[in-house]
């Protein structure tokens, strides 16, 4: 996008700090792992420790897509974790509070995932961008993250995608092809994902 996303400033800190801040502040959150690209590994380990982050404990080198960077993380996770959240550090307005319900509905149901029904009107074009068809919003909801697992689960299910060398565009799809279900939680607050230079726009995460 012409733009270090992870290091555009939001109030005067970078995007990832805001994100890694809002799960340092997490009560059920015992461990961060940071996936970076290589060029990057070094300067983020630098931020958190100068940040005084206390439960990074990793900050390892992430792969070409999400899925592989996601696969990488999980290769550190300790044996003993229960269960895995992860987070696409370019949405830093996610709050404490939201990752703890999502949390809570994970540790319910096995499987968690923040989320926003969709609002905008749905259009299908073609390669020419001619609108093609209408597109129902009924029961259409945006995802978003964290994404939380059963660390077994998460475990499995990107073993999976590994071994049939399928593609995946988040976690929750991963889950979905062990066909177990993936519970949806209502998040009511501004958590976008920055893509654009404009989406730097809105007020500074208040975590």
């Amino acid at each position: 996008m012409g733009f270090d996303k992870m290091f555009a400033e939001i109030g005067g800190q970078p995007v990832i700090r805001h994100s890694i801040a809002a799960f340092e502040k997490t009560r059920q959150v015992n461990d961060i792992i940071i996936v970076a690209r290589e060029d990057r590994v070094s300067l983020v380990s630098d931020l958190a420790r100068e940040a005084g982050f206390k439960k990074v404990r990793q900050v390892v080198k992430g792969g070409e897509r999400r899925q592989d960077s996601v696969a990488c993380a999980l290769s550190h996770v300790a044996d003993h974790c229960e269960f895995i959240s992860v987070h696409d550090g370019a949405r830093p307005w996610i709050t404490p509070k939201q990752i703890e319900r999502v949390l809570q509905a994970a540790a319910a149901s096995g499987a968690a995932a923040s989320a926003h029904p969709v609002t905008d009107t749905l259009k299908r074009a073609d390669t020419d961008l001619l609108v093609s068809e209408d597109i129902s919003r009924e029961g259409m909801w945006a995802m978003e993250t964290p994404q939380v697992f059963r660390a077994e689960i998460l475990k499995q299910a990107f073993a999976r995608v590994i071994a049939e060398n399928q593609q995946v565009s988040d976690e929750v799809s991963a889950v979905q092809k062990l066909g177990l279900p993936v519970q949806l939680v209502h998040n009511d607050t501004l958590n976008p994902k920055i893509t654009f230079p404009a989406d730097l726009r809105f007020p500074p995460p208040a975590h």
